[in-house]
């Protein structure tokens, strides 16, 4: 296939080039300039290199003389790795994307990449999803920062060999990064010592793996699917739930346990692809999925992510969102002057004071000195007239709440006596509905 072939079946839409200044991006530029499209070219300057502000000067006059709307932007790396740096590069992208209304952004990655990509992979232990190399097209949120904007790649099946003869015919000028011949990187490793060897053992091995990857990508889209049925299948019912979102949150682990091993790994990467968090380890998953399947039924499983706590309760597993420990000798007091809610930010929410027909006297309330801390140990609370007084603990275990959630409800006292517990309500023996207005409290987390 031509190159100019490659660029004739663009998606419409704004559309913008990747465009580093070196040899790849330089062809791509130019064969998008001649499919007559509206372009935007965006520059990202690392400041790694001692020529950066030389590149960032040719790719502006470059894009000023083919009448190519041109934009750049510097970032700040946290480190000089080359990942940090791809991180960088592929967030700023991304906002010029959004700051430009750019909804295709297209790379000049093609077939040498994929190549090095699977070869990299496959050196890494990854499983099919990474063996699969990069897609023609796709969304790439996590890189981009935005869901909106389609990561494009056209030049997939044109070889390096086939970009460096289309840039020497028609002679585009472009630069020379010295850190492409930095063999402490892995790509470059593999592009300089690695490659050219299997070349000459295995003329057109690039075509070849980009098969292999096409097989794979296929088995890896029959495997979201089964995942995708399978996390349906599994998500916990409604009527075990305490409310909407914690359907979604939950897996049933009765149902779970009906799958086999490779089901089940597939499940849980899918659920954690599905949720937002970055996946983990295979021995991490296989660890998470034997304590999961196997810890007793009143053990209170916590295994720690990066991104979230995988916790189980009541067999069913869920995915809750890291948050600092609960301090259990915390208490703040404070007394009410008739505010409609109260913000305690060391306690991570609000204390809304709101009307009810059962409910608090306002003028005894306003004497009271209150307190407001985490649940300890001893505390009691009726909560109405034919009910008994139990323990805090008790309540919860009743209504289901997990321990998790329970760490991070606070209860409102006056000395001696629980007025009110977060997630179970208002002690009953200071309400009356005697007066006009009658008080009560209800705790919103943040």
């Amino acid at each position: 296939m031509r190159l100019n072939e490659l660029l004739q079946h663009l998606p419409p839409g704004k559309i913008a080039i990747a465009y580093s200044g070196g040899l790849d991006s330089s062809a791509l530029l130019h064969l998008a300039v001649a499919t007559g499209r509206e372009l935007h070219a965006f520059h990202i300057h690392h400041g790694l290199s001692p020529n950066a502000d030389a590149w960032e000067a040719h790719c502006r006059a470059e894009c000023e003389r083919l009448g190519v709307k041109y934009a750049s932007r510097r970032v700040t790396l946290s480190d000089r790795s080359e990942n940090s740096a791809r991180k960088a590069r592929y967030a700023a992208l991304g906002a010029l994307c959004t700051e430009h209304g750019v909804e295709h952004l297209l790379t000049a990655h093609h077939l040498d990449d994929q190549a090095e990509t699977i070869l990299l992979q496959l050196l890494r232990g990854s499983g099919v999803a990474g063996l699969s190399g990069m897609d023609a097209s796709n969304h790439a949120a996590g890189l981009l920062g935005t869901a909106s904007v389609l990561l494009v790649r056209p030049l997939l099946q044109a070889s390096r060999a086939q970009l460096e003869e289309y840039v020497r015919e028609h002679g585009i000028a472009h630069i020379e990064d010295e850190s492409n011949a930095d063999l402490r990187y892995a790509r470059n490793a593999l592009r300089h010592e690695i490659m050219p060897k299997l070349a000459a053992a295995y003329p057109g091995y690039q075509e070849r793996f980009a098969r292999s990857a096409r097989h794979a990508q296929a088995a890896q889209r029959l495997l979201t699917e089964q995942a995708a049925e399978d996390l349906q299948s599994c998500l916990a019912g409604a009527a075990g739930a305490t409310s909407a979102s914690d359907v979604e949150a939950s897996l049933d682990m009765a149902k779970v346990r009906a799958l086999s091993a490779d089901r089940i790994a597939n499940l849980l990467r899918h659920w954690f692809t599905e949720r937002g968090i970055r996946l983990p380890s295979s021995n991490w998953l296989a660890e998470m999925q034997e304590q999961a399947l196997t810890a007793r039924d009143d053990a209170n499983l916590k295994v720690t992510h990066p991104d979230c706590d995988v916790r189980r309760h009541r067999d069913r597993l869920y995915l809750v969102p890291r948050r600092p420990e609960a301090d259990a000798e915390q208490e703040e007091v404070f007394r009410w002057d008739g505010e409609a809610s109260i913000d305690f930010p060391h306690f991570g929410g609000t204390l809304h004071i709101e009307p009810a027909e059962l409910g608090l006297d306002p003028a005894w309330l306003r004497q009271q000195m209150l307190t407001i801390a985490f649940r300890s140990g001893g505390a009691r609370l009726k909560p109405a007239r034919n009910r008994p007084t139990r323990t805090l603990k008790q309540h919860y275990q009743t209504l289901g709440i997990p321990a998790w959630e329970r760490e991070r409800m606070p209860m409102v006292s006056i000395p001696g006596h629980t007025l009110y517990a977060g997630g179970i309500g208002m002690d009953c023996r200071k309400l009356s509905s005697d007066g006009d207005l009658r008080l009560v409290f209800r705790w919103e987390a943040k």
